[in-house]
């Protein structure tokens, strides 16, 4: 169990293609403060289809997007 699972099935049941949160609003929806390991979690992100497009640290904000899947023949 990932300390962010809470943001990620949040993100996963949202839908959208892409989007922004605030640093507040993942605080709120994850229940931690963002900090540093952010980095190395977000990885299981594509775990449910999405992933960190961009972190912006002027504006603290994270942009997400789902992953377009591909199909193999």
């Amino acid at each position: 169990m990932s300390k962010y699972d809470k943001l990620w099935i949040w993100i996963s049941e949202n839908g959208e293609d892409s989007f922004k949160l605030t640093y507040e609003q993942i605080q709120e929806i994850a229940g931690i403060p963002l900090d540093h390991s952010f980095l190395r979690y977000k990885k299981e992100l594509s775990d449910y289809g999405y992933e960190v497009v961009k972190i912006s640290m002027k504006e603290k904000t994270v942009e997400f997007g789902k992953i377009e899947m591909t199909e193999k023949i």
